[in-house]
């Protein structure tokens, strides 16, 4: 599956390029090497790549494995994941992909000899604006999977192909501007074209990006608690998703070259890797989460029953894979809820950040977050009833472990996000696998650098070794402080 992506994004990246730069007559033009690309079509590229990251498979290799790590899913057959095998995790294909097809764009929306060539495919600044906002937000899933990482000195192609490592606090910092500015480069001319996350909405892309940065604002909430207050309530302040049809999805389509990655793995590739964990089916059991028919699916037997973390021993059809609300064909993947944001603005509010009622919030989280998976099941006895379970209902004394356990449960198959949120808080408390293969005794803290690093970029490599410490799977990223 791995390398299937490699070649799809290499395809896709190509065909962008092409798209568009011949004519019939132009038989002194190389299509390989075209002068006036379709920047509505590396933007599309780009934006798969969104879909590809949440639906956490794709190049670089699985991107499943956060989401084991804090044992929403475990793997069913071949138990290596959940045990931390995989140590090091290539990176390069966001580098090559999205993220230099996205610069692309800024770059041919900015030069003064090519942004009126581009006119067609909406105004230079809705360009540039809408490839900051995805720069940045794919930029901070890299940072917050590999801690410091090439950035100031990235994207420059043969300018530089051994770039340095910025630190994350650096990133971080720029990831902050850079929402920021582009949120307010927007203009009243053509939305960029191409867009298929948001289908080319400037409102909702504002509403994005100040999400994105109120969710990065908190993770600063241990080692720069001042800069995150102050970025949480710009932010917030600047307006951000406010109800559940603000949602932030990649759509999956019904056809074999844009259909779900699960879906590929369930039924196209019938190899069925991944079910959910019995860590997580026993909490949402424990707590008779009405939410459990929409993120898991019966076994054989019509029972739910999980995967036993990191010691499998179950064949796919005895355990509860991925419910059919993820594991279809055009199954959507979320990229941004409203739930995810009540609960960041709950736990600000338990922090002193704002002065809102945690409990409201907190309560209103776990209603959008019902709401979102049960959809048309969804009622107000439900809730009721849900939030009445002594581990469900609110306590001041234990309210980050209360807030941090829903985000859990809300952010499931979004294990990147779910992992950050558990590294941060430390909840919910989760025991790691008892038996490892990557030398150590405990969840992993952070993925090790692709070997490419050591190999073609040895010098830097060495540097950012000095200054974060051991490349392993424990050395903590910047804001991941007990």
């Amino acid at each position: 599956m791995r390398n299937s992506w490699y070649s799809f994004t290499a395809i896709l990246t190509l065909s962008v390029l092409i798209l568009g730069c011949v004519h019939l007559g132009d038989i002194n033009i190389n299509p390989n090497n075209p002068s006036a690309p379709n920047t509505a079509g590396l933007l599309t590229g780009a934006l798969r790549n969104v879909g590809i990251i949440n639906a956490q498979v794709g190049p670089g290799g699985a991107n499943i494995v956060p989401a084991m790590y804090v044992q929403q899913l475990a793997d069913v057959t071949y138990i290596e994941d959940s045990k931390y095998k995989t140590i090091n995790f290539n990176y390069n294909g966001w580098y090559a992909g999205p993220l230099i097809n996205l610069q692309h764009i800024i770059e041919l929306n900015t030069q003064e000899d090519t942004k009126v060539n581009h006119l067609s495919f909406g105004s230079n600044n809705n360009q540039i604006a809408t490839s900051r906002i995805l720069k940045a937000y794919f930029f901070q899933w890299i940072t917050d999977r590999w801690g410091d990482i090439p950035y100031s000195e990235s994207l420059k192609g043969e300018g530089d192909f051994t770039p340095a490592f910025d630190k994350q606090e650096m990133i971080y910092t720029d990831l902050f501007k850079e929402w920021k500015e582009a949120t307010a480069q927007f203009d009243d001319g053509k939305p960029a074209q191409g867009d298929i996350l948001l289908g080319g909405n400037i409102p909702r892309w504002k509403k994005f990006a100040n999400s994105l940065r109120l969710v990065a604002a908190l993770r600063l909430s241990k080692v720069k608690p001042e800069l995150g207050k102050q970025e949480f309530l710009s932010a917030l302040n600047d307006g951000v998703l406010n109800s559940s049809e603000d949602n932030v999805q990649y759509k999956f389509q019904g056809d074999v070259a844009n259909e779900n990655p699960i879906y590929s793995n369930y039924v196209t590739g019938n190899r069925k890797d991944y079910a959910l964990s019995d860590v997580f089916i026993d909490y949402l059991k424990k707590t008779s989460d009405p939410r459990l028919p929409f993120l898991a699916a019966k076994n054989l037997s019509g029972q739910y029953v999980g995967v036993p973390y990191a010691l499998g021993g179950k064949k796919a059809q005895d355990v509860s894979l991925i419910g059919p609300i993820l594991s279809q064909q055009n199954s959507p993947v979320n990229v941004l809820t409203y739930s995810q944001i009540l609960f960041t603005q709950a736990e600000a509010a338990v922090l002193g950040w704002t002065n809102d009622d945690p409990k409201v919030l907190y309560e209103s989280g776990v209603k959008a977050s019902l709401q979102q998976w049960m959809g048309s099941s969804y009622s107000e006895n439900a809730l009721k009833a849900y939030l009445a379970q002594p581990d469900v209902t609110y306590a001041a004394n234990a309210a980050i472990e209360r807030i941090s356990t829903q985000r859990w449960i809300a952010l499931f198959f979004q294990g990147t996000e779910a992992w950050s949120e558990w590294r941060r808080t430390g909840f919910p408390i989760l025991k790691p696998a008892a038996t490892t293969l990557n030398g150590g005794t405990e969840i992993p803290r952070r993925l090790a650098y692709p070997v490419t690093e050591n190999t073609l970029n040895h010098e830097n490599y060495q540097a950012v070794l000095s200054s974060q410490g051991k490349d392993d799977h424990y050395t903590r990223v910047w804001w991941d402080k007990p």
